[in-house]
């Protein structure tokens, strides 16, 4: 398994610290698209994938066919 540095990654943790600074809206802004964080969230077991999108209100989109 590849390891992921978003678990230690600086700009989370400022935006843990305050989600209104810039750098912190940086960071969420930055997580709609980065296939890093993707990928990182895939390699999570479902259990610790959930209380994060929970934790930063990530909504997964509907497949519809």
């Amino acid at each position: 398994m590849m390891n992921h540095n978003c678990d230690n990654c600086v700009i989370r943790k400022k935006y843990d610290q305050n989600p209104k600074s810039f750098i912190g809206r940086f960071w969420r802004w930055h997580i709609n698209f980065c296939p890093g964080w993707k990928r990182y969230l895939d390699s999570l077991d479902e259990e610790k994938r959930e209380r994060i999108k929970e934790k930063y209100q990530l909504i997964t989109k509907l497949k519809i066919d």
